[in-house]
């Protein structure tokens, strides 16, 4: 029996996350969003980072190569005027350089592919993120129209209705009462005119007087 109530208590525990979770939806996507908006930025400036050192190491190449062509040429130069002591020194510096140039080349070999790599990483989460922002301001949309069309405004306009139509009742019922009132006055107003007339002599009269009573007595009694 405790197995189960446990087993309900965390059913209903995740029902109230789901239905919490719901219903912060459009506040959680918006922060999700600015959140991926702040890591694709981030992403921006490694990239922008990454060319940076590709450029320096660029420059340090070309740099190096113009140093490796005027030292060749000097040391050619020096070996041409039998200063083979200075084509000598010459010769360990344009090693040391080609040994340079060759990192170089690696270093900026590395930087490239990273390059290439974090720009397609970088263009996918682009996209991505343009996606998912025209997915928000559809959610907003469909969210304002279903909480225009929602059970609350239903709710509500119904509401309305009803209200309407008792007062269209109520308003009914008075203008019936005011004709009957009317009709039983007018009614009333006529009989008493015939009571009038008929007391005068005007007519027959309305009621039987007792002369009348007598003659019919007398009449049954023949």
């Amino acid at each position: 029996m405790f197995k189960l109530f446990v087993t309900l208590l965390r059913g209903r525990n995740a029902d109230a996350a789901d239905a919490l979770t719901n219903t912060l939806a459009l506040p959680i996507l918006r922060q999700q969003l600015r959140d991926c908006a702040g890591g694709v930025e981030t992403a921006r400036r490694a990239v922008a980072m990454v060319m940076a050192y590709a450029e320096r190491e660029r420059k340090a190449a070309a740099r190096i190569s113009a140093q490796l062509a005027d030292l060749e040429t000097r040391a050619l130069d020096a070996l041409a005027k039998g200063r083979d002591d200075l084509a000598t020194e010459a010769a360990g510096a344009i090693a040391q350089l080609e040994a340079e140039a060759t990192t170089t080349a690696r270093a900026l070999a590395t930087y490239d592919a990273e390059i290439a790599h974090l720009r397609a990483v970088l263009a996918d989460a682009e996209a991505r993120l343009r996606d998912l922002q025209r997915g928000q301001r559809l959610a907003i949309a469909t969210d304002h129209t279903q909480r225009l069309h929602g059970a609350a405004a239903v709710a509500t306009l119904n509401e309305a209705e009803a209200t309407l139509a008792r007062l269209q009742e109520r308003q009914s019922n008075t203008e019936a009462a005011r004709a009957a009132v009317l009709e039983l006055s007018a009614s009333t107003n006529a009989e008493a005119m015939q009571n009038r007339l008929a007391a005068a002599g005007c007519g027959a009269p309305l009621r039987p007087d007792a002369a009348t009573v007598l003659q019919r007595l007398k009449a049954r009694a023949a």
